[in-house]
C-alpha cells in the first residue's frame, strides 16, 4: 500500500521499493563473496566477473565482457589492466580489426579460475539454503522471467 505524506503527496517507502531492495541485496551478496575472492585470490568482484566470462568464453572482447557483466567501461578497463599486469589475462589484437582485442585467461589465470569455480558454487549453495528445492527452482525461474521482462521495457516506461 502506498503511503501518503502529511501533505497528501505520495511517499516512496524505499525499504519496500523493488529496485532498491534488489540493489541492496545484490550489494550485500557481492560484499560477502568479495571478501572470499579478495582473501583467497586477491581479486575484486569486477576482476572475478571478467575471469568468469573468459572462463566460459575465451577470446571475448572487452566490449563482449562489458555487455555480459554490465561493468561500467572505465572500471572494466582498470580491472582488465590489473589482470594483465598480474599475468592472469592475455590480450591479442584482432588482425582484421586492430581496435578489437581478444582476451583469454593465461595458464595461471585458468588455474585461479579452476580454483574459484567450486568456491563460487559452494557460496551459491550456502546462500540458497534458506529455500527448499521447489523454492530454489521457482526463484530461479522468477529471476529469469524478470530479467527477460526488463529486456522488453523501454528506458522510460512511464
Amino acid at each position: 500500500m502506498k503511503e501518503k505524506h502529511h501533505s497528501g503527496a505520495p511517499v516512496l517507502q524505499l525499504e519496500r521499493y523493488l529496485p532498491y531492495r534488489l540493489s541492496i541485496l545484490s550489494n550485500r551478496i557481492s560484499n560477502l563473496i568479495s571478501s572470499t575472492y579478495s582473501s583467497k585470490f586477491a581479486l575484486s568482484i569486477s576482476e572475478w566477473r571478467i575471469m568468469a566470462v573468459l572462463g566460459e568464453a575465451p577470446g571475448a572482447s572487452a566490449d563482449d565482457v562489458s555487455i555480459q557483466t554490465q561493468i561500467e567501461k572505465s572500471i572494466l578497463s582498470r580491472a582488465i589492466s590489473k589482470l594483465l599486469q598480474r599475468h592472469l589475462l592475455h590480450r591479442e589484437f584482432d588482425p582484421a580489426d586492430r581496435r578489437r582485442s581478444m582476451l583469454k585467461l593465461t595458464a595461471t589465470g585458468l588455474s585461479v579460475y579452476r580454483e574459484m569455480v567450486p568456491v563460487s558454487y559452494d557460496y551459491e549453495q550456502a546462500l540458497l539454503t534458506c529455500f527448499n528445492d521447489a523454492e530454489r527452482e521457482q526463484f530461479s525461474e522468477l529471476i529469469d522471467r524478470l530479467y527477460e521482462h526488463t529486456q522488453t521495457l523501454p528506458d522510460t516506461t512511464i
